[in-house]
């Protein structure tokens, strides 16, 4: 290893680095998701085979969230500095970044939701209604229950998506091992710090994909009821 490796690793300048980057990751995607999460629901269930129908605001909604999902994260950032400004008081640091990294994801999610949501068996639906379930009642006791294993793969890709969007961190001073790997890496000329940066982020997608599917199988009822089929065979 290098000396200016060693060095960052002495000072702990790395481990900080994967720290913000998993800090940034975990807490902007669950911000995200609170935008992104009752957004993706209105866009299921106000469309036109939806829940409750209203095809204006569908629309509307449809046109915010494309517009927001077809502008590059690099401009996007630049675009909402003020915004970052007014949330958190500065435009530079990983609160900033944070800003940015909610901006930038919740629209993605919303989509993703929608689109799990959109999974759900319409059979499952109708029986619910034919009962006289509720609206509400039908979203959270049969569309996310149902839709549960769908919804936990979207989050893992949204988190994969969103340290990505993070190593854009150096663009404000927001940490990182993006920040890491420009500043110490590229602007000095030193490979081994850039490759470690790309190791210890390979690292944390693993860890987010594995853990992620890990999760999504064990609430797949086609997993489980396949599992009790083979037991049974087996006995």
């Amino acid at each position: 290893m290098g000396e200016v490796l060693i060095s960052l690793f002495r000072d702990n300048t790395m481990w900080i680095g994967v720290w913000e980057t998993i800090y940034l990751t975990l807490l902007s995607t669950a911000f995200a998701y609170v935008i992104g999460l009752p957004l993706g629901i209105l866009l299921c269930t106000t469309g036109r085979n939806g829940l409750t129908p209203v095809i204006w605001l569908n629309k509307l909604l449809g046109i915010v969230v494309n517009i927001f999902r077809s502008i590059p994260f690099i401009i996007l950032m630049v675009a909402f500095l003020p915004v970052a400004k007014v949330i958190v008081g500065k435009t530079y640091g990983p609160a900033a970044m944070v800003v940015m990294l909610v901006i930038a994801a919740a629209p993605y999610i919303a989509r993703m939701v929608e689109s799990s949501l959109k999974e759900v068996d319409a059979g499952v639906v109708e029986a619910a209604k034919s009962m006289g379930a509720s609206t509400l009642q039908i979203i959270w006791k049969v569309y996310l229950p149902e839709a549960k294993p769908s919804l936990l793969v979207g989050a893992v890709i949204s988190m994969v998506t969103v340290l990505g969007y993070s190593a854009m961190a150096s663009t404000i001073h927001g940490g990182g091992l993006g920040e890491i790997a420009i500043f110490y890496g590229y602007n000095n000329f030193q490979d081994d710090v850039i490759w470690m940066c790309v190791f210890f982020t390979v690292i944390i997608v693993q860890f987010i994909q594995e853990g992620g599917m890990y999760f999504a199988t064990r609430t797949d009822k086609r997993v489980r009821v396949k599992g009790r089929k083979k037991k049974a065979k087996a006995e």
